[in-house]
């Protein structure tokens, strides 16, 4: 495997289940490249009810309790993290940690654009159970967002074992930058890939008009190890997780427009319904 697909993995971590299921994802994974670069993100997040206030500079001030609170907070977090890089020394993977006080969305967000890795995977436990720092509307947030690819996992899931990826897409012109990064998923896991067209009632085509677009992507791209299929539901975001359920796939892919504001407020986002909703890991990539 060319170490030049991938070096450097970001892992936003919170201690949780979900949490330490996308750090073994990111340590198994590294086995299939030359050198991957982990770098695990904990952002003790400031509630905005401790009364804070501002000093000179910007500098946030928190009441005697809440700064009480907090050292003894990000003092026991050190030593957490210091056990971590002890377990993970000695690896085939770099591995690095960095603590920071603020909004988990905010700094996850600093930390792509800073460190600029090849791949964020993240914990989540979806649209049901209590939401934690990392989980939920922060997940889909960066899902929306992030200009490099999304992981996100949501239980122990061993690499080894995805050998089915559902890619679903419309397959029309102009993608060539996803094309690449599916064929690079595609040899990452050595998988086979099944590219899907969902035809609902409010956007319904033939199956000879999917399938031509679909046949022309793969020769253009020249995808190997593929099936084409045209899956009917009611709506895209359940028909990708029910076809994705139905061949008992291990994985899903798909792209994001990232659409944000009053836009992304009226249409919704797909992936983040499909991250939401699907129970397998759903990889995703922010189209322009």
């Amino acid at each position: 495997m060319n170490s030049a697909i991938m070096t450097k993995v970001l892992v936003p971590y919170d201690f949780s289940e979900q949490a330490n299921n996308a750090l073994n994802f990111a340590t198994n994974i590294s086995s299939k490249f030359d050198h991957v670069e982990i770098m695990v993100l904990h952002v003790v997040e400031v509630p905005s009810s401790s009364g804070m206030g501002t000093m000179g500079g910007g500098e946030v001030m928190p009441e005697m309790e809440s700064q009480m609170f907090f050292i003894e907070l990000m003092d026991r977090r050190k030593e957490q993290f210091k056990e971590l890089e002890n377990k993970h020394a000695g690896s085939k993977y770099g591995f690095s940690t960095k603590i920071v006080l603020g909004n988990a969305f905010q700094n996850i967000s600093s930390a792509i654009i800073d460190e600029d890795p090849d791949l964020v995977i993240m914990g989540s436990k979806g649209s049901d159970g209590i939401e934690e720092v990392l989980i939920g509307s922060n997940t889909e947030k960066v899902v929306r967002t992030s200009h490099c690819p999304v992981m996100t996992i949501k239980a122990n899931t061993n690499p080894e074992k995805i050998k089915k990826i559902v890619f679903a897409n419309d397959f029309r012109e102009g993608q060539d930058e996803l094309a690449k990064r599916i064929k690079n998923l595609q040899e990452w896991f050595d998988a086979d890939l099944y590219l899907v067209v969902i035809n609902t009632p409010g956007s319904f085509e033939t199956t000879r008009e999917s399938a031509a677009r679909i046949k022309y992507f793969v020769n253009k791209y020249e995808i190997k190890h593929a099936v084409a299929e045209i899956y009917n539901s009611d709506s895209e975001e359940s028909g990708i997780v029910e076809f994705a359920e139905d061949i008992d796939a291990d994985l899903i892919a798909m792209a994001t427009h990232g659409r944000t504001g009053l836009v992304h407020l009226f249409t919704g986002s797909i992936a983040e319904d499909v991250v939401n909703h699907a129970k397998r890991p759903v990889w995703t990539f922010k189209v322009k």
